[in-house]
C-alpha cells in the first residue's frame, strides 16, 4: 500500500513515498524533492563466515536520462561510477555505518538511483535521506536511526538551506551535515577562508533542519506501521575478561612507543605469546569452547580498551605526545627538476610529495553528468601506494578511499587559486603519500600549497590541514587528540579533518564511529584545529615564504589577450588556415573560447609575443598611429595596396613610398613584398591611408631604393641624380 508523508523545507516540498515501487526489497523510498526524484533500496542478507567488519556496500548511480540527456562519448549508456558518484557513495556510508550495533555483520546493500534531476537541486544529498527511510521501514534490518542531510549554502551574508546548483555556485559555503535527532553524524563541507565561528553557526543552522526530516522519517514509519525485529546482539567474547587479567598492564606498556614499527612490533609478540598460551599445538578451540576468532576479535578489544584507558584516565597518547601537540614537521621544495614544481612535506610518520604541472586551457579536465558539463582547470590526485605502511598488494588503479581523500585535498585547496584572469593555467598536483600514519590526505594539502609556491602559482593564501580525533564516553567525558596517528584514528571514535588559511576554513570533513557527537565538542575541536594549523603553516612559511615571482623556466608561457567574439571566425580563417599559419610560424599553441578569449602558449616567451602580437594586428580595429607589417596585394600606378592584416588592406599613396622622389611604384615594391606601414588616416567609409615614408623616419634611415630608381632630369628630386653617367 502506498504511503507518501511530506514537510516543507527550503522553500520546496520533501516527500518520501514507499509501497509502489521494489517490493521485493527490505526497504525502499522514493525522495522527492522540487523536481528531482532519488529512488533508494536498501537490502539485507546473510553474514559472511569469518569476518571481522560490518559488510555494508553503498551504490549511487546518476542517470544521464534524469535531466533527457544521452551520455557523451561511442558508448549511449552508463559505466563505470563516475568519481561524482563515488563520493556521493561514500557521502550516504559514512553517517550510516555507526547507526547499526556492535557486532552486527550481516551483508546490507544500498543503492540509491537518481530518476529525474532538476537543474537546480542537487540530488546527492536526498540519496542519503532516502537510504535512512529505507533502512528505516525494513522491519529485519536494526538500523538505529533515522538520520537525515541538508545542504547549507550562504549567500549575501546569509545561510540557505538546501541552495540551488547557482546560489552554491556564488556563495561562500558548500555544507553537507548529517545527523540524527540529538547530535551531528557526519560533515563535509568546503569554503571560502570562512571563519570558526561562522562554521559553527552553519553545522547548527544545518542540524535544526534535520530533527525536522528525521521526525518525518518516523511518521512514515509509524503510518506503515514497521514493527522492528529484535536484535540480540552478540554477547561477550569468552576471551576478553581472561586477556585482560592476563595483559592489561604488559600490553599498555608495549604500546607506549614514538615508533610505529616498534609499537606493533611489541603487541604482536604479546598477541603471539598469549595466543599460543590458549591455542597450543594449533588447536582450534580452548577448553570452553573459544575459537581463535573470538581470540582474534578478544585481542583487540583489549587493544582498544588500553589506548581509551591511556587517553581518558592518565591523559596520555600512545606515542608520548600532548594532547594538542603536533609531531615533528620538516618541509622541503625543489626535490625535482625538470616538474614545474615539487614539495615534500613530512609530518611525524606522514609524508607527502607533491608534483606540480602547468599547461594551456586545452589541459582542463571536461566534466560532464546529468546536470550539467564543465571544465575544471585544477586537478589534485592523491595516490596511496602500499609501501606507505608497509604493505604488498596488487595495483588496480584508484581506490574509492584514494579518490575521496584526493577529493578532499583538491577542494579544501582550490579556493586560494587565483582566477583564470590572473593565472590562465591549468594546474594538476600529485600527492604520492610515501609514508602514512595519519591524515595523508591534510599532508597533500600542506605538500600541494608548497608546491604551488614553488612552481610560481600566486596563490591568495597558503593553506595547511590537520586531522582532530576524540576518545568519548557516554557520560560526556572526552578527550580531544591533535594530529592523530593511525591506532588513535582505529581504536578512537572520530577523525575530524580541517583545512584552511590563517584567516579561515576552506575545507571541513567529519567522520564517526559513535552516534553523533555534541556543539560542545565541536567547538573544541575547531579551536584547536585552528591552533595547530596556524603552527603547520609556521613551518612551512620557514620554507618558502610566498610564491615565486616566475614559473619554471620549463612551464609553458602564455600570453593572453581579448577580442570581439564575432572575429573569431576572421582570426581561425577558411578550414582553420589562419591560425594554423600562425601556430607553425610561431611554434606556439593558440586557445580561443567562445567568449573571444585568446591564449597563446610557447616555451619560448618571444614567440607568445610574436603570436600575440599578429592576433591583435588581425583582430584589432584599425588604428591611427600604429606601424603594421604587411605584405604589397597589388601595385597601381598611384601607389599600392598593402594587407596588414588578412582581409585587410589600405593605401599607401606613391607620395608616401618613400623620402625623395619615385617615379614608378614598380621601381620601389612589387607585388609579395614585405613592408612596414604606419596608418595616417582612416576616412568615414573605413578606407586605411598608409605611409611608408613615416616609418623610414622614425626610424632614421633613408631609402636608398627609391632614390636610385628617381628620375635624374624632371620631377625636382634632391637626389636622384646620385650615380648617374
Amino acid at each position: 500500500m502506498k504511503k507518501v508523508v511530506s514537510c516543507e523545507i527550503g522553500g520546496q516540498t520533501l516527500s518520501l513515498e514507499t509501497g509502489e515501487l521494489a517490493k521485493q526489497a527490505s526497504g525502499a523510498v522514493l525522495v522527492r524533492y522540487a523536481d528531482t526524484v532519488v529512488f533508494v533500496a536498501s537490502q539485507d542478507g546473510p553474514p559472511r563466515r569469518g569476518i571481522d567488519f560490518f559488510p555494508l556496500t553503498v551504490d549511487y548511480r546518476e542517470r544521464f536520462a534524469s535531466a533527457g540527456k544521452f551520455p557523451g562519448g561511442f558508448l549511449k549508456r552508463e559505466g563505470r561510477p563516475t568519481t561524482r558518484e563515488i563520493l556521493t557513495a561514500r557521502l550516504t556510508d559514512r553517517p550510516i555505518r555507526p547507526m547499526f550495533p556492535k557486532g552486527y555483520k550481516d551483508e546490507i546493500q544500498i543503492m540509491a538511483n537518481v530518476l529525474a534531476v532538476d537543474p537546480e537541486h542537487d540530488p546527492d544529498v536526498h540519496a542519503i535521506i532516502g537510504a535512512s527511510a529505507a533502512l528505516m521501514i525494513s522491519p529485519s534490518i536494526p538500523f538505529q536511526g533515522p538520520l537525515a542531510a541538508v545542504r547549507v549554502g550562504k549567500v549575501d551574508g546569509q545561510l540557505v538551506i538546501f541552495p540551488t546548483l547557482e546560489q552554491t555556485a556564488e556563495g561562500s559555503l558548500d555544507l553537507i551535515v548529517a545527523g540524527n535527532l540529538e547530535s551531528v553524524l557526519m560533515i563535509e563541507g568546503f569554503a571560502n577562508q570562512m571563519p570558526e565561528d561562522e562554521m559553527l553557526e552553519a553545522i547548527l543552522f544545518a542540524q535544526k533542519h534535520i530533527v525536522s526530516i528525521c521526525e518525518l522519517q518516523n511518521q512514515l514509519v509509524a503510518e506503515l506501521g514497521v514493527v522492528k525485529a529484535e536484535y540480540e546482539g552478540v554477547g561477550e567474547n569468552p576471551l576478553l575478561s581472561t586477556l585482560q587479567s592476563e595483559g592489561f598492564d604488559r600490553l599498555k606498556a608495549a604500546m607506549q612507543s614514538n615508533v610505529k614499527a616498534e609499537r606493533h612490533e611489541q603487541t604482536n609478540a604479546l598477541k603471539d605469546e598469549l595466543l599460543e598460551k590458549h591455542f597450543p599445538e594449533d588447536a582450534e578451540e580452548t577448553a570452553d569452547g573459544a575459537t581463535r576468532g573470538d581470540f582474534k576479535e578478544a585481542f583487540h578489544d583489549l587493544e582498544q580498551l588500553v589506548v581509551r584507558d591511556l587517553i581518558l584516565n592518565e591523559k596520555t597518547r600512545l606515542d608520548g605526545r600532548g594532547m594538542g601537540d603536533l609531531r615533528n614537521i620538516s618541509c622541503m621544495v625543489d626535490l625535482l627538476p625538470r616538474v614545474h614544481g615539487s614539495a615534500v612535506f613530512t609530518r611525524g610518520e606522514t609524508q607527502s610529495v607533491c608534483t606540480i604541472t602547468l599547461g594551456t586551457p586545452r589541459d582542463t579536465q571536461r566534466v560532464d553528468g546529468p546536470v550539467e558539463e564543465y571544465e575544471k582547470r585544477f586537478m589534485l590526485d592523491y595516490n596511496f601506494p602500499p609501501y606507505s605502511v608497509g604493505e604488498c598488494r596488487m595495483i588496480r588503479g584508484p581506490g574509492r578511499r584514494e579518490i575521496g581523500h584526493g577529493a578532499l585535498a583538491e577542494r579544501s585547496v582550490a579556493s586560494i587559486l587565483p582566477d583564470a584572469e590572473t593565472f590562465p593555467y591549468t594546474i594538476r598536483a600529485i600527492s604520492d603519500i610515501t609514508e602514512s600514519n595519519g591524515s595523508s590526505s591534510m599532508a597533500s594539502v600542506c605538500s600541494t600549497t608548497l608546491g604551488l609556491m614553488a612552481a610560481g602559482v600566486p596563490i591568495v593564501q597558503p593553506v595547511a590541514g590537520i586531522s582532530i580525533g576524540v576518545v568519548a564516553e557516554p557520560d560526556g567525558q572526552f578527550e580531544l587528540l591533535t594530529d592523530i596517528i593511525g591506532d588513535e584514528d582505529h581504536f578512537g571514535d572520530m577523525d575530524f579533518k580541517i583545512a584552511g588559511s590563517q584567516i579561515g576554513i576552506t575545507g571541513i570533513q567529519l567522520d564517526l564511529k559513535i552516534k553523533g557527537i555534541s556543539e560542545e565538542i565541536i567547538t573544541a575541536t575547531l579551536a584547536q584545529a585552528k591552533e595547530a594549523r596556524l603552527n603547520i603553516l609556521r613551518s612551512m612559511l620557514g620554507t618558502l615564504e610566498q610564491p615565486r615571482k616566475d614559473i619554471s623556466e620549463h612551464a609553458p608561457r602564455l600570453e593572453r589577450t581579448q577580442i570581439d567574439p564575432e572575429k573569431i571566425g576572421l582570426l581561425i580563417g577558411p578550414g582553420g588556415k589562419t591560425i594554423r599559419a600562425i601556430q607553425e610560424e610561431t611554434s606556439t599553441q593558440i586557445d580561443i573560447q567562445e567568449d573571444g578569449t585568446v591564449t597563446v602558449a610557447s616555451s619560448d616567451g618571444a614567440a607568445a609575443e610574436s603570436a600575440l602580437a599578429r592576433i591583435e594586428a588581425l583582430t584589432e580595429d584599425v588604428k591611427v598611429g600604429r606601424v603594421y607589417s604587411g605584405t604589397v596585394s597589388s601595385v597601381k600606378d598611384f601607389g599600392v595596396f598593402v594587407e596588414i592584416a588578412p582581409g585587410k588592406d589600405g593605401l599607401c599613396h606613391i607620395s608616401e613610398l618613400a623620402d625623395g622622389f619615385v617615379k614608378s611604384v614598380a621601381d620601389v615594391c612589387s607585388v609579395g613584398d614585405s613592408m612596414e606601414v604606419k596608418v595616417i588616416a582612416v576616412d568615414d567609409q573605413n578606407r586605411v591611408k598608409l605611409s611608408r615614408r613615416a616609418v623610414l623616419a622614425e626610424s632614421g634611415g633613408g631609402d636608398d631604393a627609391a632614390a636610385d630608381a628617381a628620375d635624374d632630369g624632371s620631377g625636382g628630386s634632391d637626389g636622384g641624380d646620385d650615380g648617374q653617367e
